[in-house]
């Protein structure tokens, strides 16, 4: 099966949801409706790594990759997420180029990364994969991805996506409105310029949205992965289906 990693650079336009633990049920909806990634949330989830594996099987079991916001600077878990076989990585708070190397560092294998080497996790088939094919195949098809989240994130935007090995950004909008201040420029602009710089760079683009219309906008204005924030979706729907004329 082509990997997450070789669909997007080979120009792939990729549909996800964000998903927050424990959502084993939403997991397995979400491939039944052929959705082409699953992307789950261990920064504001739970991320009890236990659960994580179980939502990570079910989706392999449907031939469906699994993306995992880690925490911030958290190189264990990135260590153990990919253990357990997530094709990918989104980390947030990507401040500096240094920031995004340090990711970088933690995602992949040696020589381009220092992620420790084992074979015997779920990634490697309990053991039953021979080594070099495991290096080779984790260092060519893990998709690595970064989140500008502050006015300094977008002022050192270029550096950061000229970080070799990085594969794209993610603008986490809310965090990008909390912390600039008045002197900052708007967030539409700051996102435009990060956009800009994607594009530039020939950097992958993830856009989070809530609608169908918002995906479609942002798929025609140059998204390579697009994901839908499954909390405020089905809130929008609950809420709607909590307020018929009665």
């Amino acid at each position: 099966m082509t990997s997450l990693r070789a669909r997007a650079l080979a120009g792939d336009k990729l549909l996800g949801a964000l998903l927050r633990m424990p959502a084993e049920e939403l997991v397995e909806m979400l491939a039944v409706a052929e959705f082409d990634f699953v992307l789950i949330d261990c920064e504001h989830g739970p991320a009890d790594i236990t659960a994580l594996r179980n939502h990570i099987a079910l989706a392999a079991a449907h031939g469906v990759p699994v993306i995992v916001r880690v925490g911030e600077n958290d190189r264990g878990q990135i260590l153990r997420v990919l253990d357990q076989g997530a094709e990918g990585i989104l980390a947030p708070h990507l401040d500096t180029a240094a920031d995004a190397a340090a990711l970088v560092d933690a995602s992949l294998y040696p020589p381009v990364g220092n992620r420790g080497f084992a074979t015997y996790s779920r990634a490697g088939r309990f053991g039953e994969v021979d080594p070099a094919e495991h290096l080779t195949w984790y260092l060519e098809n893990t998709l690595v991805l970064g989140m500008i989240e502050s006015a300094g994130g977008v002022a050192d935007v270029e550096a950061i996506v000229a970080t070799p090995r990085l594969d794209g950004i993610m603008v986490g909008p809310a965090d990008l409105a909390a912390s600039s201040g008045p002197d900052d420029q708007s967030v539409p602009d700051a996102i435009a310029a990060v956009h800009s710089a994607l594009a530039a760079a020939g950097s992958l683009r993830m856009d989070i949205v809530g609608t169908r219309t918002a995906a479609e906008a942002s798929f025609a204005a140059g998204a390579d992965l697009v994901v839908y924030n499954l909390a405020s979706s089905l809130m929008r729907h609950l809420r709607d289906l909590a307020s018929p004329e009665r």
